[in-house]
């Protein structure tokens, strides 16, 4: 990857940041510092200047094929529902053989904020081939950096930077994801199924019951080397955010209560639990899917007590607040719903009538069918939506805009044994 530019040097006026602390979760202690995500807020001659970057640091990777297959995150057609898709089709396929799967959940504790510079550049120069005056950029972006912490009615001194990439950049998560790139190559040496969405890494054993001691035994000494990798990299697993689950049928589940099923990361065993968060959907054990569907529902209901402001607010206003805060949550890795009976996504339409309702300003006494109301929205109703999501990822497939591990996972029905080609 080289450059013709005469000068490479990123502005230093544009190198400030001005980190505004976000609270992770509202349930999480505002007083502990662990707590909270600090994003920065830059310039936007700044980040202007960084999607060039970013685009052909894009192109550059892609045309050479130098990103991890399985990291999904900041890569265009690569999202969480395509990442968890891919997973749960793999678990969908070793459970229905009559396996079991583990499901290990991995976190680097601020994992942004401890990039190391000079391994970074090393990474860059060495793995992407960046080289020449675009090297120097890259080198020039980095240095020099400073960041004032700003509240809502103070603001810190200036502090230079000498580590990590700027949260709310556009090319400090690329940059992120280039470093990591050799965390896949580790996972490769054990055969274990991977997948990851930024610093969120997915571990996936799927074994026959009586193999369940040498998969578990495997996991150990995978995480054991991505360990060791991660302190080269001046990064840091997090023990207390590593999660376990095991994926079975329900007399294959039973089985395992009996056996040694947890693993060892460093001096903390691992338990399993019965039900973990994945990028954002939650996967049960027993593989229903029912805990998420109420956890969606609960959170559009508990939005949806906007009802009280109906009264002062336009019809626009209505639309725009329910499709940010209702919508997004029902449509998100819908997809993993598909084939689910109407009575499993019943509480899902639900909240579709109540939403309708809602933007229209209608109560059950005024006679108007949730159908009509509906219809009148252009709304599809949520097995549709499934439906549609499907048919939009299909398409990406047909026409090689998906990423490659769902490409690979799919087969044209012509090409099966038995099939004619029409």
């Amino acid at each position: 990857m080289n450059c013709s530019f005469t000068t490479a040097i990123f502005p230093a006026c544009q190198k400030h940041a001005i980190v505004k602390p976000l609270l992770k979760k509202p349930s999480f202690d505002p007083f502990d510092m662990k707590s909270y995500r600090p994003v920065s807020n830059l310039t936007f001659i700044g980040k202007f200047l960084e999607c060039f970057a970013v685009k052909r640091f894009h192109e550059h990777a892609s045309a050479h094929c130098l990103f991890p297959v399985h990291q999904c995150a900041y890569r265009p057609r690569h999202s969480t529902e395509t990442a968890v898709l891919s997973v749960l089709g793999d678990i969908f396929h070793a459970v229905d053989s009559g396996k079991v799967c583990t499901l290990v959940l991995l976190d680097l504790s601020t994992a942004f904020d401890t990039v190391d510079h000079s391994i970074l550049l090393m990474v860059l120069k060495d793995r992407f081939g960046v080289q020449g005056g675009v090297f120097d950029w890259f080198m020039s972006y980095l240095t020099g950096r400073t960041q004032s912490v700003s509240t809502s009615t103070e603001r810190s001194e200036p502090t230079e930077l000498t580590r990590g990439v700027p949260q709310g950049s556009v090319l400090g998560p690329v940059k992120f994801i280039a470093y990591t790139e050799e965390l896949h190559a580790t996972a490769d040496q054990f055969s274990i199924c991977h997948h990851a969405y930024a610093d969120d890494t997915q571990l996936l054993a799927c074994v026959q019951l009586k193999d369940v001691n040498s998969a578990r035994r495997s996991l150990e000494r995978c995480i054991t080397d991505i360990h060791k990798w991660s302190v080269q990299r001046r990064l840091q697993l997090n023990p207390e955010k590593t999660e376990l689950i095991w994926f079975g049928g329900r007399v294959k589940l039973d089985s395992l209560q009996a056996m040694e099923i947890r693993i060892r990361l460093g001096q903390v065993d691992v338990e399993p639990v019965d039900c973990v968060r994945d990028l954002g959907v939650l996967l049960d054990s027993s593989l229903s899917v029912h805990q998420h569907i109420a956890r969606v529902t609960s959170t559009c209901f508990f939005h949806l007590r906007l009802r009280k402001l109906s009264r002062i607010l336009d019809t626009e206003t209505r639309k725009r607040l329910v499709c940010a805060l209702v919508l997004t949550r029902v449509d998100y890795c819908n997809s993993l719903l598909a084939g689910l009976s109407d009575s499993t996504l019943a509480p899902l339409q639900r909240v579709l009538h109540a939403t309708a309702w809602f933007i229209l300003d209608l109560w059950p006494q005024d006679y108007v069918t949730v159908t009509a109301a509906l219809q009148s929205l252009h709304w599809l109703p949520v097995h549709q939506r499934i439906t549609y999501k499907l048919c939009v990822l299909m398409h990406s497939v047909a026409f090689s805009y998906a990423p490659t591990y769902l490409q690979d996972a799919v087969a044209p029905r012509s090409t099966l044994p038995g099939r004619v080609h029409l």
